[in-house]
């Protein structure tokens, strides 16, 4: 009894070309720009330096000790659902998951030296 692998063999050659080729177009496709969302949406309160406005009670992003006390988890909570008593507004309707990312990668590297 001889048994055909050539269809096997075809299918096995068509499921690895989708793999690389979906695996490509991922690496093709540019990350989220923190730096762009930020000033598209959080410059006009924190600032484009993100050093805030004592006006607006704002937090300066740039100051060490407001970037030792404040956890990832806490940014992303308060840029998904805005923050109670505060004009700190609720974008987790309009930003992406790693968008929210990006955001806090940004806000992170607003951190002086």
């Amino acid at each position: 009894m001889r048994i055909n692998t050539g269809f096997g063999s075809t299918c096995l050659l068509v499921a690895a070309g989708l793999l690389v080729s979906s695996l490509a177009f991922r690496a093709a496709v540019p990350a989220a720009d923190g730096a762009a969302i930020f000033k598209r949406n959080c410059m006009m309160c924190h600032g484009a330096d993100g050093k805030g406005f004592p006006a607006l009670k704002t937090p300066d992003f740039t100051d060490p000790k407001w970037q030792s006390s404040t956890k990832d988890k806490e940014m992303r909570e308060v840029i998904k659902n805005g923050k109670k008593g505060t004009a700190m507004a609720a974008f987790g309707d309009q930003l992406k998951d790693e968008e929210i990312s990006a955001v806090i990668a940004y806000v992170r590297s607003l951190k002086k030296k």
